[in-house]
């Protein structure tokens, strides 16, 4: 099965994405961790879709973590599945408060090997902070996910819209191979 879990920031998707590569015993590809790199640098676009191409092929079944836009004509061209964690503004808020409260007490270093850490200051008091980020795309992601969900082009692939925890257990206690 080839999955990508999408949702506004703060949405729970890696959390579902990991969940989902246990319980099908497949490879869990995380999107952020392929694009950044160290001091929160971005790979340039070639290098990151070549990346991304060449996690996909190594793996008959996958599920994929993140939004990037830009990356769906790599990652969607095998698609068999579309998970879009839908939890209502207030809940997704408070999860990337949490998120972001809990990376920058902890200080633990993001994605291996680039030295990434969330800070009080960066989360909550720049012009890069997660929190903003999810104030600003939460509406907005959730019209494209909607337009993706009715878009003719890709209505062979399942799409699953989940708008609880308690719709996310029963999706995942359900979850078998397709």
């Amino acid at each position: 099965m080839k999955t990508n879990v999408i949702g506004t920031s703060g949405s729970g998707k890696s959390t579902l994405a990991r969940n989902i590569s246990q319980k099908l015993n497949i490879p869990y590809i995380e999107l952020d961790a392929l694009f950044w790199r160290p001091d929160w640098q971005g790979t340039p676009d070639d290098e990151f879709f070549a990346r991304l191409a060449e996690k996909l092929a190594a793996s008959d079944g996958w599920v994929i973590d993140g939004n990037y836009k830009r990356t769906q004509a790599v990652k969607w061209r095998q698609i068999d599945m579309i998970v879009w964690v839908d939890y209502s503004f207030g809940r997704t808020l408070y999860q990337a408060v949490k998120r972001a409260v809990t990376r920058a007490w902890g200080q633990k270093e993001i994605w291996a090997g680039t030295g990434n850490r969330e800070s009080f200051r960066k989360n909550f008091f720049s012009r890069d902070s997660i929190i903003l980020w999810t104030l600003k795309t939460y509406a907005k992601n959730r019209r494209q996910y909607q337009a993706l969900f009715n878009d003719p082009d890709w209505q062979h692939v399942r799409f699953v819209r989940l708008t609880s925890p308690k719709q996310t257990q029963a999706f995942l206690h359900n979850l078998t191979q397709l």
